[in-house]
């Protein structure tokens, strides 16, 4: 992804906070609490929650994205049929936050993208030991924190990666852009590397609240969405989108 493009999806982070009228200090608490917390040499108790760890799990889903075919992101929409008639031959998937739950098997999922709301679905996920990129912003500071302390607690816990959505670099931890679980993914795989001819998109609308998400405001998720469609339309995926 080219440098200019980066910026302006990490742009669309401002936008969105004069929106919903969200302070930028949260968000900056949060990552900042993260990139603290990440930043022992055994967070949490976790060994392979260490930065060398984490930048290994980076570049092992780097690999399998390059080398993917195609790409089948997953979002809060999506129902179990559509995945049902998708041939997963030579391809890749992110699920975004709970719609990992809809998902058969976890055979294909390259990671999950998840601000940690997604509840049961996620959980399971971490117990079968699959790969996470997990966002801090600020609105999620107490809920990641009670989420990342119970997954240390499992025999296998998950591989991370962090990311945030400031201004400012962090060590260890990634500014993708975007702005929901969804678009967000969109942004990581971009960031990654993947064409974006090779991207599919399920379960991704604007006008209803997936059976996926996490426990939400239905009003809020919905202008929220009007934003995940803005960031995918800026990437010219708009036409994936069900309206």
């Amino acid at each position: 992804m080219s440098g200019g493009r980066l910026k302006r999806l990490i742009g669309f982070q401002d936008e969105v906070r004069l929106a919903f009228s969200w302070d930028y200090s949260d968000d900056l608490e949060s990552a900042k609490t993260m990139e603290s917390a990440f930043g022992q040499d055994l967070p949490f108790g976790v060994e392979h929650w260490d930065l060398n760890s984490r930048n290994r799990c980076l570049q092992e889903i780097r690999e399998e994205l390059a080398l993917c075919d195609k790409l089948i992101i997953i979002g809060a929409g999506v129902e179990q049929q559509e995945l049902s008639d998708i041939d997963f031959t030579n391809a890749a998937v992110i699920a975004a936050d709970g719609s990992v739950g809809a998902m058969e098997d976890f055979k294909a999922l390259t990671c999950v993208v998840s601000d940690l709301d997604g509840g049961e679905h996620i959980d399971f996920a971490a117990l079968e030991n699959q790969r996470f990129i997990i966002h801090a912003h600020g609105d999620n500071i107490s809920k990641w924190q009670e989420v990342v302390k119970k997954w240390s607690g499992y025999s296998n816990p998950p591989s991370l990666i962090l990311s945030h959505q400031i201004n400012e670099n962090l060590d260890g931890m990634i500014n993708f852009g975007g702005f929901t679980d969804g678009d967000r993914a969109v942004c990581f795989a971009l960031w990654a590397g993947v064409e974006e001819e090779k991207i599919k998109l399920v379960g991704f609308s604007t006008q209803k609240v997936g059976v996926w998400s996490g426990t939400t405001n239905p009003e809020k998720k919905i202008k929220k969405l009007s934003w995940m469609k803005k960031i995918l339309s800026f990437l010219d995926l708009q036409s994936q989108i069900k309206d």
